[in-house]
């Protein structure tokens, strides 16, 4: 699911990996609704999928993943620890193997970010509530395409019974 990304592949100089300049950690901690990303096993077929990012007392940060895949409900836990980097964790789901976990870019508000991986193969849009306005999702992708993403792969994950 999100963030158990490998953060190992082809390709891997043809994206800007650059996350933000600065992060306050407790700003990005609560319930983020995935919006859009590319197509990965461990998320094929899901909707409704959020990640929920706690923040522990030893400073790592439980990351629990959820989503639908038919009537079945999948839940992974895991936990990611800051770096050295502003708006880059390593995040691990499988005892002690990390992926990169890059925030590419966040709203002023917080309202939604882009993630990354060290690899174009990685990609999610989040956002704070269930859906984007049509303009704010526009911009957003045309954020991760300035960056190198191939934003035509993106699948848009159903968020609502609409």
């Amino acid at each position: 699911m999100l963030l158990t990304a490998c953060s190992y592949g082809a390709g891997r100089d043809s994206i800007n990996r650059h996350t933000v300049s600065s992060l306050d950690l407790k700003s990005i901690m609560g319930k983020w609704y995935e919006i859009a990303r590319f197509d990965h096993r461990f998320e094929r077929g899901m909707e409704y999928v959020t990640a929920t990012y706690t923040l522990q007392p030893d400073g790592t940060v439980e990351v629990k993943n959820q989503g639908m895949r038919g009537k079945e409900e999948h839940i992974s836990i895991g936990h990611a620890k800051t770096t050295d980097e502003p708006g880059k964790l390593r995040v691990s789901f499988f005892w002690k193997f990390y992926s990169d976990y890059n925030i590419l870019a966040i709203a002023p508000d917080g309202s939604w970010m882009i993630v990354g991986s060290n690899s174009p193969k990685y990609l999610w849009i989040l956002s704070r509530t269930p859906t984007l306005p049509e303009k704010t999702l526009e911009y957003v992708t045309s954020l991760a395409a300035q960056r190198g993403y191939n934003t035509e792969k993106l699948i848009f994950v159903k968020q609502t019974n609409d």
